[in-house]
């Protein structure tokens, strides 16, 4: 047995105790601060920083991307618990808009909003639980940034009107 094959079986062990993510690339792409995001599966994105910073404005800035995965994820959640309840529901938009440490490098964020817009026949009770089930136990995302610090508050409405918070 030579010297690395303990240190590998160390290595397979260790990577096997978390669940397996996409393979992620970032490629410049266009001059300055420009990248092209690309996943094992060729989807893709654009990410740049705005122009008052150096770039060009050309994509979603890196902070706009956690935001962004905080609302896929929990989007995802609120459609399979309401589907599971057989809710009849037509319509999901989820706004979000944060402040993030003034004066800070890092510059993490802090407090978070959600505005989640649920269209179709849903009962209003269970429109509440699964934003609530997907913010406080499912999304992966949201309990990540809890834990950097982050503060998240959400509102639900369904059909246009308020129904929580």
């Amino acid at each position: 047995m030579n010297g690395t094959s303990g240190l590998s079986l160390i290595l397979i062990i260790f990577a096997a105790q978390f669940l397996p993510m996409a393979i992620m690339q970032v490629e410049l792409t266009n001059p300055d601060y420009g990248f092209t995001v690309t996943d094992g599966s060729g989807h893709s994105f654009s990410m740049d920083i705005p122009v008052d910073q150096g770039g060009h404005g050309a994509g979603f800035r890196p902070m706009q991307t956690l935001l962004a995965a905080l609302c896929g994820c929990s989007a995802i959640d609120v459609v399979a618990i309401l589907k599971k309840q057989r809710q009849q529901m037509s319509a999901l938009k989820i706004a979000a808009d944060g402040q993030r440490e003034p004066g800070k490098e890092p510059s993490l964020w802090k407090h978070i909003q959600l505005r989640f817009e649920i269209g179709g026949d849903v009962d209003p009770s269970k429109a509440i639980r699964a934003v609530e089930l997907s913010m406080e136990k499912y999304c992966s995302v949201a309990e990540t940034l809890r834990l950097a610090g982050a503060m998240i508050e959400w509102q639900v409405f369904l059909n246009g009107g308020k129904i929580s918070n």
